[in-house]
């Protein structure tokens, strides 16, 4: 039974693993071409726009999240015509947000920007981007909504190939639209948008083959509005997590700018870049480990939860301090990836390594936990991980940087990632208690003779 649960969650943590990694090219290889081609201001630009870009994939995650887990849960149940009616109706809900989304944005994309102090280049840059994403959000939340429901459908190699067609698009498009047409933060906006049309076509063409597993047709599809505020409750972890990086980001933009300058910014969208590969190596150890969770839960199958749990946390934990020996040990050869010309920006992002990314591994086990939460249908716990970590960042943010300027603002999320740790850790050791609570007494129940 062990090797199996191992065999199982190496089956879809890889592909899974895969996919995310894919799905960050569509961030880092942006970032690769803006930083090469437009510099500190063109960085600047893209991480002013990043807090807005976040929450509407937050957004996208959230109805992910909540509708796979709510599908694995029915069928770990053996409920298959409840488990199509979950997905239909999650399916509806990412196409009834949409022009919500949209309007949104068209309407306050500027003050977006200006509330994190953004001036000149980087507000002229930062305004490009946003205004494609306010046409091409429905891609924007299709394309991380889709791949995660493709993968709960136990076709974990569809959805990464799906995720690879996008990122091999998106280099395409971008050395297009940025380097031969000279588009600036437009063509970097526009070459993502149409990758992201690929992958959701892609997810939603699946799901009406027979291939898929929960088949759709036009004729059957149905809205179950009893599952419509269980999807908001499961997911909304998820879009507390993107909505957290969201204000975090928007935050240290405007201290970097109020305690120093526009470059600074650069150098945090660098890191942002570059920590971005362990967040989503991260979330596809969580995202291969949530469908198996559920249906194990579903089935009344503790013993099975345990042992995902254990591997889901080594892995995390083991990656995320590799990710910081490498980028302590070569953290100029990796910065030249983006920015191999502008010093002050080299060092400055080597700083910024230094002081930022010490307790990243940390996040690991955080994301993991707040995973378990969602798989186990328990939204109000795995929110209170994710909320927990922005709520315990404000005050670093704000007390820091007056006791230490620049330095301080860097070193707010390290220490924060401690006190977070500290507490999911304690809520972790209860949780594993009463798991294998529930495994004792399954086992004396089924030694007891009849």
């Amino acid at each position: 039974m062990q090797h199996s649960i191992h065999k199982q969650f190496w089956r879809y943590t890889i592909p899974t693993l895969a996919a995310m990694l894919v799905n960050g090219l569509y961030q880092v290889v942006d970032g690769i071409f803006i930083g090469r081609v437009l510099g500190a201001d063109g960085l600047a630009g893209i991480n002013l726009a990043w807090p807005v870009i976040s929450a509407v994939l937050g957004l996208g995650m959230l109805i992910g999240v909540g509708t796979g887990a709510l599908v694995s849960l029915r069928q770990g149940e053996g409920n298959t015509s409840a488990a199509k009616s979950e997905l239909t109706t999650g399916l509806s809900v990412l196409l009834g947000v949409t022009p919500i989304v949209a309007l949104i944005l068209w309407q306050y994309n500027d003050q977006f920007l200006l509330w994190q102090g953004a001036q000149g280049n980087a507000l002229i840059m930062g305004k490009q981007y946003l205004d494609v994403l306010t046409v091409s959000c429905v891609f924007t939340l299709g394309s991380i909504c889709l791949p995660f429901l493709v993968r709960n459908d136990n076709s974990p190699k569809v959805a990464t190939v799906m995720m690879m067609i996008g990122a091999l698009a998106n280099i395409v498009f971008d050395y297009l639209f940025i380097v031969i047409l000279d588009g600036e933060l437009v063509g970097a906006a526009l070459a993502t948008g149409v990758a992201q049309m690929l992958v959701m076509v892609s997810g939603l063409y699946y799901f009406f083959t027979s291939r898929a597993q929960l088949r759709l047709s036009r004729g059957g599809w149905h809205i179950d509005w009893r599952a419509i505020p269980r999807i908001f409750s499961i997911g909304s972890s998820s879009f507390f997590m993107y909505a957290y990086g969201s204000v975090m980001v928007g935050l240290h933009n405007y201290l970097f700018t109020e305690y120093d300058s526009a470059l600074l910014i650069g150098a945090y969208t660098i890191i942002g870049y570059i920590v971005t590969v362990y967040y989503l190596a991260v979330e596809g150890v969580a995202s291969g480990m949530q469908p198996l969770v559920s249906f194990n839960y579903g089935a009344k199958k503790p013993g099975n939860i345990l042992r995902l749990m254990n591997i889901a946390l080594v892995t995390t934990i083991a990656l995320g301090l590799a990710f910081i020996a490498l980028l302590n040990l070569f953290p100029q050869a990796i910065i030249s990836i983006f920015n191999s010309n502008d010093q002050a920006l080299i060092q400055s992002t080597v700083h910024g390594i230094r002081l930022h990314i010490w307790a990243l591994f940390l996040d690991g086990m955080i994301v993991i936990v707040g995973t378990y939460y969602q798989a186990t249908n328990r939204g109000g716990k795995a929110m209170f991980v994710i909320v927990g970590n922005m709520l315990i960042q404000l005050p670093y943010l704000y007390l820091l940087p007056k006791w230490y300027g620049v330095a301080g603002i860097w070193l707010a999320y390290p220490l924060s990632n401690v006190t977070l740790a500290l507490v999911v850790g304690f809520m972790l050791y209860g949780e594993r208690k009463r798991v294998k609570a529930q495994l004792v007494h399954q086992e004396q129940t089924m030694t007891i003779p009849s």
